[in-house]
C-alpha cells in the first residue's frame, strides 16, 4: 500500500492557512469587474498560497448566480496580477456578463482557481484506477489536451460545476472543446478519434480553488468545503434539515419529491431519462424509506409536522396495497410499477410498525397484519424467501406462487429479505391483538432467518461482494435479538462479521489516497470512495446490538467506526456554502447528494444518510420528550 500521509498532510496544512489575502483578492476582483479598472496586487502576500510560474500557471475566474449559466475565463500570463486582470477583462466582454449582479455578494459568487503540479503523461497510461503518475482522480485532478500549441482544459472543479463522475465524463467534455468536437455529434466516435490522434499531448495537473461566500472566502477541496472532524452538531443539523426538505417538497397525494438534479434544476431521473414530465418515475420502496426518515426526525425534534407528513405518505402506500388470500387470512402487498416486490411490502411493514410504535395509531392494524401474512406466505418450507410476488417478466405477470431455480436467482436481491425480516421482527416484538399470527411470524421468521444466515451464502455465493451490502438484515437481527429465542450466535456473527468487514473496507486518515476519502467505504483499495448511508445503517445497527448484548469493547469500537464513516457523508450535504454552482440554490439547499461531485439528489440518498445520522445522534444524546 502506498504511503499517502505526507501528501495528505501537505494538503491539510495548505487548507488550514490564513486566506485573508485571498479574500481581499476576491473583493478586488469583484470591484474591478464592476468598475472595469485594473487591480493591483503588489501589497498582498500570497506566499505559500500561490506558487506562480510565469507562462505556465493557469488562472480561471468564474462567476455564479442563481438562474444563470456560469461564465468563466482562464489565462496564463507573465505574472499573477497580469493574469488576473486579463481574466477580468475577458469576463467583462462576455455577452452574458450583464446578467450578473456583482453588487449582490450573497447571490453572485466568484471562484478563482489556479493550477499547479502540471505533468505530461502518455495517453496509454491515463487511468482512474491505479496509483501511479498517470491516475486521474475526478474533482482533484485536471486534464489538458494540447495540439499545435493550443491547449484545452478540464479543470478539477468542472467535476462539481458540471456534475461529473469519472474519467470518461472528463474526456467527453474535453474532446468536445477540441476540433474533434466539430467532426461528429457521436460521443463514442469523438473518443475513438481522440484515442487514435497521436498528435494530442496529455497533461495532468491540480489546482487550488476558492469561492466567495458573502463577505468571506472558502477554500475548496474537490470543489467542496472541508469538514475537519466529526461532531454531533453537524450530524443533527444535516439529519433534520434534509428530512425537512423532503417534507417541504412532498406532493399533495402523499408522495415525496423523488428526484432532483441540482445542476439542471429539473426532476429528470438519470435512470429513467425518457419518462415524460407529467409521468416521472417513482419508487414505492424509497417512498417508505421517506416515511421512516420522517419518523426519525420526529424522534429527534418532537415536531409533529414530521408525523403529519409520515401519515400522509402512509395513506399513499395504503392506496397501492392489494389483497391476497393466504391460509392465515387476508394478506396485503404493495403493487406498483406493475410489480409486487418482497421489499416493497417488507419496508412498508417496517414503516407502518414504526409509525404505530411512535404514534400509537392503531387504525392501520388490518393492513399491518395483512402485510405480515403476505410476507410469511412468501417463505419456502426450507426458509428461502422469494423476492417477487408479481413481475411482468416472469410467468406472464401472474402471481409467482412457485418459482424454479433460474427464476429465483434472476430475482435475487440482497435488500428485500432483510427489509421483510425487519418488518416481521417489528411486528413480532410490538404487535398485540393477534397472538396466533404473531406466533406464526416468529416460527416462520426463525426458519427464514436461519436460511438467510446459514444457507444463502452457499446457494448464492457468486452474488456476494467484497463490501457487505445487507444492512437491512443487520437491522432485522438487531430487532429480533429483543426476543430471547432469537439470540443465536450465528445471527450475531453475521452482524458483527459484516460490520467488521465494513470497518476494514473503510479508508482511514493515514491510508486515504485523498483527504476526503477518510471514512469512505471501498470494494478494492483505490476505488473512488463510497460515502454510503445505506450500509452505515447496518453499521449503527451493529453498534446498538453490541450495546444491547453488553459487549462493551465492541460497542465502543462500532460507535467510533460510525462516527468515522459519518464524517465522509458530511460532504454530501448541500449547505449554503457549497451550492455556488447550482442553478436554483434555494431549491437544492439542505439536500443530500449521491456522490461527492455528482449533483443528483434522490429521496433515498437523503433517507439513508439522515436515518443513519438520526440513530447515531441518539446513541449519545438525550431525545426530547414528546
Amino acid at each position: 500500500m502506498l504511503d499517502f500521509k505526507i501528501e495528505n498532510d501537505k494538503d491539510r496544512a495548505y487548507l488550514e492557512q490564513d486566506f485573508s489575502s485571498v479574500n481581499e483578492l476576491l473583493k478586488r476582483i469583484r470591484s474591478s469587474l464592476i468598475t472595469g479598472k485594473k487591480l493591483t496586487l503588489s501589497d498582498l502576500n500570497f506566499s505559500n498560497i500561490v506558487d506562480f510560474i510565469s507562462g505556465e500557471t493557469l488562472v480561471y475566474i468564474t462567476l455564479f448566480q442563481a438562474g444563470r449559466k456560469f461564465i468563466r475565463y482562464g489565462s496564463k500570463r507573465s505574472t499573477f496580477e497580469v493574469t488576473v486582470n486579463r481574466d477580468i477583462e475577458m469576463l467583462r466582454q462576455n455577452k452574458a456578463f450583464g446578467e450578473f449582479n456583482l453588487n449582490d455578494i450573497e447571490h453572485c459568487r466568484i471562484m478563482i482557481e489556479y493550477t499547479y503540479n502540471r505533468k505530461k503523461i502518455l495517453r496509454k497510461d491515463l487511468n482512474s484506477v491505479r496509483f501511479d503518475d498517470a491516475r486521474f482522480e475526478i474533482g482533484v485532478d485536471g486534464l489538458e489536451l494540447r495540439k499545435d500549441g493550443i491547449s484545452y482544459y478540464y479543470m478539477p472543479t468542472d467535476a462539481v460545476t458540471l456534475s461529473h463522475m469519472g474519467l470518461r465524463s472528463a474526456l467527453q467534455t474535453l474532446v468536445k472543446r477540441t476540433p474533434i468536437g466539430k467532426m461528429t455529434n457521436s460521443i463514442s466516435e469523438r473518443l475513438e478519434i481522440l484515442k487514435n490522434s497521436p498528435e494530442y499531448e496529455y497533461y495532468l495537473f491540480r489546482s487550488h480553488a476558492f469561492v466567495s461566500f458573502k463577505d468571506n472566502v472558502l477554500p475548496l477541496y474537490r470543489g467542496n468545503i472541508r469538514y475537519k472532524e466529526f461532531n454531533y452538531e453537524t450530524l443533527f443539523e444535516q439529519a433534520v434539515k434534509s428530512i425537512t426538505w423532503c417534507v417541504d417538497n412532498m406532493h399533495s397525494d402523499g408522495r415525496f419529491l423523488y428526484y432532483y438534479d441540482c445542476t439542471e434544476d429539473n426532476y429528470k431521473d438519470h435512470e429513467h431519462p425518457n419518462r415524460p414530465i407529467d409521468d416521472l418515475y417513482y419508487n414505492d420502496l424509497r417512498h417508505c424509506g421517506g416515511i421512516i426518515a420522517c419518523l426519525r426526525a420526529y424522534q429527534l425534534t418532537g415536531d409533529k409536522k414530521f408525523v403529519g407528513a409520515a401519515k400522509k405518505a402512509v395513506d399513499w402506500s395504503i392506496s397501492i396495497s392489494k389483497p391476497q388470500d393466504t391460509k392465515w387470512g387476508t394478506g396485503y402487498y404493495a403493487y406498483y410499477n406493475n410489480k409486487a416486490k418482497l421489499g416493497g411490502t417488507g419496508v412498508l411493514l417496517v414503516a407502518m410498525m414504526q409509525y404505530r410504535n411512535i404514534t400509537g395509531d392503531k387504525s392501520y392494524d388490518e393492513y399491518i397484519k395483512g402485510y405480515a401474512r403476505h410476507i410469511i406466505s412468501r417463505v419456502y418450507s426450507n426458509g428461502e424467501i422469494l423476492g417477487y410476488y408479481i413481475h411482468p417478466a416472469f410467468q406472464n405477470g401472474q402471481p409467482l406462487e412457485i418459482m424454479n431455480d433460474a427464476e429465483r436467482k434472476a430475482t435475487f436481491s440482497f435488500y428485500y429479505p432483510g427489509e421483510a425480516m425487519l418488518g416481521l421482527a417489528l411486528f413480532a416484538n410490538n404487535f398485540e391483538g393477534d397472538e396466533d399470527l404473531v406466533k406464526e411470524v416468529r416460527r416462520i421468521g426463525e426458519v427464514a432467518l436461519d436460511w438467510l444466515v446459514e444457507e444463502r451464502p452457499k446457494v448464492y455465493a457468486d452474488l456476494f461482494t467484497a463490501l457487505p451490502s445487507d444492512a437491512w438484515l443487520m437491522q432485522a437481527i438487531e430487532e429480533w435479538a429483543k426476543d430471547e429465542h432469537f439470540r443465536k450466535e450465528t445471527y450475531f456473527n453475521f452482524v458483527f462479521g459484516d460490520a467488521d468487514t465494513m470497518i476494514q473496507k473503510t479508508y482511514n486518515r493515514d491510508d486515504s489516497p485523498y483527504i476526503d476519502f477518510d471514512g469512505g467505504y471501498y470494494y478494492d483499495y483505490g476505488d473512488h470512495y463510497f460515502p454510503d448511508g445505506a450500509r452505515s445503517e447496518g453499521l449503527v445497527a451493529a453498534y446498538y446490538l453490541a450495546r444491547y448484548l453488553g459487549k462493551k469493547d465492541l460497542e465502543e469500537k462500532l460507535l467510533k467506526a460510525c462516527k468515522h464513516v459519518a464524517l465522509s457523508q458530511f460532504y454530501l450535504f448541500n449547505c449554503e456554502e457549497n451550492i455556488y454552482a447550482h442553478k436554483n440554490p434555494s431549491k437544492s439547499l439542505n439536500t443530500i447528494r449521491f456522490k461527492a461531485t455528482r449533483q443528483w439528489v434522490r429521496v433515498d440518498s437523503i433517507q439513508h444518510v439522515s436515518c443513519f445520522f438520526s440513530r447515531l445522534f441518539m446513541a449519545e444524546n438525550p431525545i426530547p420528550k414528546k
